[in-house]
């Protein structure tokens, strides 16, 4: 009997293919078949050997992939396709547009818990690791302030939000943390600092030939959830430049909450990560929560869950025993 966890990953972009890289570091699992909607004739695989199904055929895998991988962006694919894959497979996904996640869950619930199906959403480092340190940190210093900040660092998701507008044929973002404002919550003052004081967001676009640049940098600049509530500086460079320049994808940030015990005692709770690859960190993490999406269901814990319902040992290939011995 196989002993290993069959994955299967939907979309071949950035978070794919660290998907593959990741699943290639582990010792339990393996991938069964990449599904998407390209020609799989036509796509350049790092792995020569991978399997490439059309997004199409994927019901014909029902049996055969235990944890589904979806790595598709957060601004049009995701509020698709989770919710289509979670009724087939138990799945794994990365939706990051915090504001809109309580309606995403509830839809992704839907489907999940009809079809006894586990589906762990919004799996990352933000929203992901970094939210389960915020509530760590909030329930252990009620007395306190939590603060985020990320970067400096390629945004995966901002980035693929600015290359979804008409007239943009290439484009990154990088989202830049005020130093100043970081300071402060380390001095322990305790600011109140708005979202535009925490950071600001820059893009480098390649517009298509003859797009009017106005209305993308307008349309960037005035988008919700994503631009508007920020400053945003908006760069028009050429495909030599992007690929030049801003070619690797680091990233990373803090999670600091600020706050009092006892006789006015500071305490500063702090957790960061520093990361060269956002996408294969992020894919990394993914991977990981594919064996807590599989032992959940197996428990028939069924429906939708977020970081915040499953347990550190859920996602580890160590067993209770190993655990406790060598990391409690």
């Amino acid at each position: 009997m196989n002993s290993k966890f069959r994955i299967g990953i939907v979309g071949y972009g950035n978070l794919g293919k660290g998907a593959i890289k990741a699943i290639k570091q582990t010792e339990d699992m393996e991938l069964v078949a990449i599904f998407s909607r390209r020609d799989p004739e036509a796509l350049n695989l790092i792995d020569p050997s991978t399997k490439v199904v059309h997004i199409s055929n994927a019901i014909d895998y029902v049996d055969k992939i235990d944890v589904m991988l979806l790595c598709g962006g957060s601004a049009t694919d995701l509020p698709e396709q989770t919710p289509h894959f979670a009724s087939m497979f138990n799945t794994v996904d990365s939706f990051d547009t915090h504001a809109k996640i309580p309606a995403f869950y509830e839809t992704v619930n839907e489907a999940a818990t009809k079809h006894r199906k586990t589906a762990i959403i919004s799996v990352g480092w933000d929203p992901g690791l970094f939210s389960i340190n915020r509530v760590m940190a909030d329930a252990i210093l009620p007395n306190g302030t939590n603060y985020t900040f990320w970067g400096k660092g390629l945004s995966q998701g901002h980035s693929d939000a600015v290359r979804r507008i008409q007239g943009v044929k290439n484009g990154v973002q990088y989202t830049i943390p005020s130093d100043n404002a970081i300071e402060r919550v380390r001095n322990g003052e305790n600011p109140e600092l708005s979202t535009a004081d925490k950071h600001t967001r820059v893009c480098y676009v390649v517009a298509e030939e003859g797009a009017d640049k106005a209305a993308i940098e307008q349309e960037i600049k005035t988008m919700p959830n994503y631009f508007a509530d920020y400053d945003t500086d908006v760069h028009f460079i050429s495909e030599e430049e992007l690929a030049r320049d801003h070619s690797k994808s680091p990233h990373g940030g803090f999670v600091i909450r600020s706050g009092n015990t006892g006789e006015n005692n500071k305490q500063l709770y702090e957790f960061s990560l520093n990361l060269d690859s956002n996408p294969e960190f992020t894919a990394s993490v993914l991977v990981a929560y594919a064996r807590a999406a599989y032992r959940l269901n197996k428990e028939k814990q069924y429906g939708a869950k977020t970081v915040f319902d499953v347990a550190p040992g859920y996602i580890s290939p160590r067993s209770p025993e190993v655990l406790r011995r060598d990391y409690l």
